[in-house]
């Protein structure tokens, strides 16, 4: 795993939108993962701002969602599916027919997570899966203790998570939605490459525990540790509870600058 130590969250946005948009320059069509939150935004104002200057081109390419509430309504406004047309499609000018997601209003919740794992298995799998982390160091919605394979199902949120995203809310837990569909984390294993976020000091126990602790359930993202290509970048505050912080800001200085992440 390489862990990338930034200065703050405008620095990480800017380098993993350079690498999503190396990645489209010799691939065009690349599908890319993306998640909801506001830990990502300024992965896609960067991106974005890319595109308007005429450094990538993102006509052929394909977003795909990693998460949506249950019994949301597609237009709702904090459905997945909203918030992602409105910080990512729309911005970009990537249309709908190049978005791939779960239904998250079917009547058959089961079939809707196979249906979404075939979806994705069809396009080719996802090949930059961009990721944030939970304070209790879930991805996705892969609650803490998930199994480690995983595949795309319903999960029941955590109180906590719900407490997190009340926020977006209205500041009402009560309107959370109690479920989800997820990529499990098996299914997010299998994109070739893996590129965490994580900003703000309230994740720096959840960082510590998927960088420098065991392998295990309870800390979902630790799975991270299995992957051949998965990219840690944290700002300061986030980096903080790392022990081998110095050592993994001397070996990204004395990186090839042609690498990338």
């Amino acid at each position: 795993m390489e862990v990338v130590i930034v200065p703050d969250a405008a620095s990480g946005g800017e380098l993993i939108a350079e690498a999503m948009a190396r990645l489209l320059r010799r691939k065009p069509d690349a599908l890319l993962g993306v998640a909801t939150g506001s830990t990502p935004l300024p992965v896609y104002r960067a991106l974005t701002a890319k595109v308007r200057a005429g450094a990538v081109d993102v006509s052929r390419a394909r977003i795909a969602q990693l998460d949506e509430y249950v019994g949301l309504p597609a237009d709702h406004p904090e459905s997945y599916r909203s918030v992602l047309r409105r910080e990512v499609l729309e911005p970009l000018g990537i249309e709908m027919d190049a978005f791939l997601g779960p239904d998250g209003t079917a009547e058959d919740v089961p079939g809707a997570c196979e249906a979404y794992e075939r979806a994705l298995a069809e396009a080719g799998g996802v090949d930059l899966q961009l990721l944030g982390i939970g304070t209790d160091g879930h991805i996705g919605f892969n609650e803490p203790c998930s199994s480690l394979a995983s595949r795309t199902r319903i999960k029941t949120l955590t109180q906590q998570t719900r407490i997190d995203n009340a926020r977006f809310f209205g500041g009402d837990v009560e309107q959370v939605p109690h479920h989800v569909i997820t990529q499990g984390i098996g299914t997010i294993l299998e994109a070739r490459h893996l590129v965490l976020l994580a900003t703000g000091e309230g994740k720096a126990d959840a960082v510590a525990a998927t960088v420098e602790g065991p392998l295990a359930a309870v800390c979902p993202a630790s799975a991270l540790q299995l992957h051949p290509h998965a990219t840690v970048v944290a700002d300061e505050p986030a980096a903080s509870k790392l022990k081998l912080a110095d050592y993994f800001r001397h070996t990204y200085a004395d990186k090839p600058s042609w690498q990338g992440i």
